[in-house]
């Protein structure tokens, strides 16, 4: 059972994605209205998976506000909880050592998986920022080498989804997504689905 931490001062919001997670087999969602209130949890709660924090961005205070959560004695996973997305401000979390970037925007099962990947070691990077690096003329050397179908289904396995849902994304049979991520993983060298997302982020692809 993953233990998952949502903490906002907006309390609509945080109950709405407390919603959307609750209802996902094997996720047990605790809630906190701060960051003060959310070390209070850390500290009662052990072995929480990942904590989804709303630090205020772009207050210039969210990044001490993150370097505090990120240090804190019961080295919970952290991940923002955030409205801004820009490629900027989402770097410069991870770098200091989010595991993730969650938008507020982002849809039910993609929040789902999302959170799945985190508690799984994975680094999530949101979607938005992923458009940004398909901007014409700022292709890394990894995109380049690949199809326009290989790009779309190593998007899908960098948001953790299955092969069921990448079908269902790309609109093929199951076994044609089965056959993609084969195809990918052979060609990026990589040992499995979460290996070749992981090449990905390593390369900055994402």
């Amino acid at each position: 059972m993953l233990k998952v931490l949502i903490s906002d001062r907006d309390v609509v919001m945080r109950e709405t994605i407390s919603q959307a997670l609750d209802q996902e087999v094997g996720l047990t969602v605790l809630q906190s209205s701060g960051l003060d209130d959310a070390f209070d949890v850390m500290d009662k709660v052990p072995g929480l998976d990942v904590a989804l924090i709303e630090l205020g961005m772009p207050d210039p205070e969210a990044m001490r506000r993150l370097a505090r959560a990120l240090a804190h004695p019961s080295r919970t996973p952290i991940a923002v909880l955030s409205d801004v997305t820009d490629r900027e401000t989402v770097c410069r979390a991870l770098t200091m050592g989010a595991k993730g970037y969650v938008p507020k925007t982002m849809p039910v099962r993609s929040l789902r998986n999302a959170v799945r990947f985190m508690a799984e070691g994975e680094v999530f990077v949101p979607l938005e920022v992923v458009a940004e690096s398909q901007i014409p003329g700022t292709e890394t050397g990894l995109r380049k080498r690949l199809s326009r179908r290989e790009d779309q289904t190593l998007q899908c396995l960098c948001q953790g989804l299955s092969n069921k849902e990448i079908a269902a994304e790309l609109g093929v049979q199951e076994v044609t997504a089965k056959l993609h991520v084969k195809t990918l993983c052979q060609k990026l060298g990589a040992k499995n689905r979460t290996h070749a997302a992981m090449i990905a982020r390593d390369q900055l692809y994402y």
